[in-house]
């Protein structure tokens, strides 16, 4: 496995949400303002809750780099809780626990019921704290460092979203340069500004009705090489490790590579890339049916992730459900929160994906500084060309 990988901790309400990232190389530069571009992209999108109108995520660095450039050392990030001044007397490390707020009634859908089960856990408060998708702006924060990295190597990721509910884009997809533009100016993260008004017009009636909304978003990356992942063992093949980062973000219910689904209602003659080879750009696909992906590696086209989101579980009009205490009959408890986080999940998992990649282009390139990396990726590439 790859020498890269992180840990976050942190509550929702709590003080700050840190992470730590170990493994990556020295002498890579890095912009604090594109971390926090990224955290600030996080948290946009038509739906999204009063939560985002309290913080205004910024990341604090606090160890791993200097003048900004990585040491090689463990990176430290931080980024505070602005909430936490009004959550002070309930999320106390050492203070005493309030009845009066305990949460009993566990939310349909949400990791509340399992989570208290498991932990042994009456106040499900203990759990909704650290399960709530507030976590996922540390591994924005640890997406956004990385990609920093993977740019160098002129690797670029991006991403939009294909529906919400059951509005769906209606024309084909642009080029990515304009693909990218038109969905970080669009309030639903899409370029179809059809199915964009549309979109916010079901939003809209969702949020009348007190209601929530999921829908389907799509990464892709390109500048790939190939040969990153692996055939010969399961948990080194890339589609799988994927597929396991995008469904580790909340709500996620379905992932897909290249075609996904629809794979399995066409003929193989339908189905597979063809193979070319030309002197100037030497085997390459016309097609990209597979989503940039074969036997669990990077076949040279780019890496197309589609993944399902499901609906928020806090509804304010709650479900039905079970004090976990008396064990009688309850509506569910009301959390603040959205009516839709489409667009948000797409930015998150366009960063998730980040992560992976860079995991496993380290594992195949290596080296402790970015001048190591960068030759042993030369020596790869002249290989390449001469396969």
């Amino acid at each position: 496995m790859s020498s890269l990988h992180y840990h976050t901790a942190g509550e929702s309400h709590g003080p700050m949400l840190t992470a730590i990232l170990e493994g990556m190389p020295s002498g890579v530069s890095i912009a604090e303002a594109s971390i926090n571009e990224q955290l600030k992209r996080r948290q946009g999108g038509y739906g999204r809750g009063q939560r985002m109108q309290i913080e205004s995520d910024h990341v604090k660095v606090t160890s791993g780099i200097r003048f900004g450039k990585t040491l090689g050392s463990p990176i430290a990030l931080q980024v505070e809780n602005k909430d936490w001044k009004n959550w002070m007397p309930l999320m106390s490390p050492f203070g005493r626990p309030s009845a009066q707020r305990a949460v009993h009634c566990p939310r349909p859908g949400h990791a509340d019921l399992a989570g208290g089960i498991k932990y042994d856990h009456h106040d499900l408060r203990n759990i909704l704290e650290r399960a709530s998708a507030r976590e996922t702006t540390m591994r924005v924060a640890i997406g956004a460092l990385v990609r920093q990295l993977l740019e160098v190597f002129d690797i670029r990721l991006y991403s939009y979203v294909r529906s919400i509910g059951d509005v769906s884009v209606l024309t084909p997809c642009p080029p990515l340069k304009k693909l990218q533009a038109f969905a970080n100016q669009s309030p639903v993260h899409t370029y179809d500004s059809r199915a964009a008004k549309k979109m916010m017009a079901l939003i809209d009636q969702v949020r009348k009705k007190q209601d929530s909304l999921g829908g389907t978003f799509e990464v892709i990356v390109t500048g790939v090489p190939i040969g990153l992942g692996s055939h010969v063992n399961w948990e080194k093949k890339l589609d799988a490790l994927l597929a396991q980062s995008v469904m580790s973000l909340q709500a996620i219910k379905a992932v897909e590579i290249g075609l996904g689904v629809e794979a399995g209602r066409r003929w193989g003659s339908k189905m597979h890339d063809e193979i070319f080879f030309s002197r100037a750009r030497g085997f390459y696909h016309k097609t990209n049916n597979a989503g940039g992906l074969t036997g669990g590696m990077t076949n040279g086209n780019p890496i197309v992730v589609r993944a399902t989101i499901k609906p928020i579980s806090t509804l304010y009009q709650p479900l039905r459900s079970v004090d976990v205490v008396t064990k009688r009959p309850q509506r569910a408890t009301i959390e603040r929160s959205d009516i839709c986080v489409v667009p948000a999940a797409a930015v998150i998992a366009e960063n998730i994906v980040a992560y992976t990649i860079a995991q496993v282009f380290l594992e195949k390139f290596g080296g402790d500084s970015l001048r190591e990396l960068k030759r042993h990726y030369s020596e790869s590439m002249k290989l390449q060309r001469y396969y």
